[in-house]
């Protein structure tokens, strides 16, 4: 079984300014959370376009709008690096262009809570002493708690 990740720690999610943890409750069963996460067409809805497939080793990219004060190109090419069905998910991503040197973690872990599910995710591996690294990390982490639940969260919803 895994463990889930440890609870945020300060106003911001997380002290580790090499890390972003974000802890939210969905009043939904896991089975449609995992859904939305692992299915191309719903993680368009609430990330990025994308040819995700849930395969260990499969690369697939998103696109976005380019952020040149964080060095985001606008694609992210992503990797599958392990899942455990209905319970854990963890991708690499890294920016497309090979000019901004961001290589990042992204872990989603789902447990069952009540009629609901408890989704962790943890986005690691920010560099402290890149100063748009810590941007990104800071509008992402603002992002992930904010814009992207209540998106994924609407998905999830209507599912």
């Amino acid at each position: 079984m895994t463990s889930a990740p440890e609870p945020p720690a300060g106003p911001h999610g997380s002290d580790d300014l090499t890390t972003v943890r974000v802890d939210q409750f969905l009043p939904h069963p896991p089975a449609k959370v995992w859904r939305a996460l692992t299915e191309p067409d719903l993680i368009a809805q609430w990330l990025m376009p994308c040819d995700f497939r849930l395969e260990v080793g499969h690369r697939y990219t998103m696109t976005s709008t380019p952020r040149p004060h964080t060095g985001f190109s606008g694609t992210t090419a992503a990797e599958v690096l392990a899942f455990e069905p209905g319970r854990m998910l963890t991708v690499r991503w890294q920016d497309a262009s090979g000019t901004h040197p961001a290589d990042w973690t992204i872990t989603w872990t789902l447990a069952p809570e009540g009629h609901g599910t408890r989704l962790f995710l943890v986005h690691e591996g920010f560099d402290p002493d890149d100063p748009m690294q810590m941007t990104a990390r800071n509008i992402m982490g603002k992002g992930w708690r904010t814009y992207v639940m209540d998106a994924l969260t609407g998905v999830v919803e209507r599912l």
